[in-house]
């Protein structure tokens, strides 16, 4: 592993009217719309439901790292993310990540075990960890 700190650089290009392109160097690029209950079309990815995506994908992959140091055999893991967005004060942000998670092990594995491996991996997640975090914003206007 890398030293930290860790940067991840990525780019979102779009128009007045229609879809946005999103970019890293070496990854394939993502076109993404406003989700459905923006008017959008609801047949693309939306920042929502990249947010949702990111939630469901670090739990899985921080779940993997832990079972591997505790060395619990499992077969699979399926973990399905529901992002609740709300107006609490006027401002919409997301007000609850609900994970459902289901991991398939082999039958002498020990259950106790395996539900305090889940519970670490909800707690180690760093895009959970992050996201009551302190945004920053270095703004630019250029004029054509």
């Amino acid at each position: 592993m890398q030293e930290y700190p860790h940067n991840y650089v990525v780019k979102a290009s779009g128009e007045p009217e229609g879809t946005i392109l999103i970019e890293s160097e070496g990854l394939e690029s993502i076109v993404t719309a406003p989700p459905a209950q923006f008017g959008g079309p609801g047949n693309l990815w939306s920042p929502e439901e990249l947010l949702s995506a990111a939630v469901a994908d670090c739990f899985i992959l921080t779940f993997k790292a832990v079972a591997r140091a505790s060395k619990l055999e499992w077969t699979a893991l399926s973990c399905e993310v529901d992002g609740v967005l709300d107006r609490p004060e006027k401002n919409s942000l997301f007000t609850e990540f609900k994970l459902q998670v289901e991991l398939t092990v082999p039958a002498v594995t020990d259950e106790a075990k395996a539900l305090r491996l889940l519970e670490k991996a909800e707690q180690g997640c760093l895009i959970t960890n992050s996201l009551k975090s302190v945004i920053s914003l270095d703004a630019k206007v250029i004029y054509a």
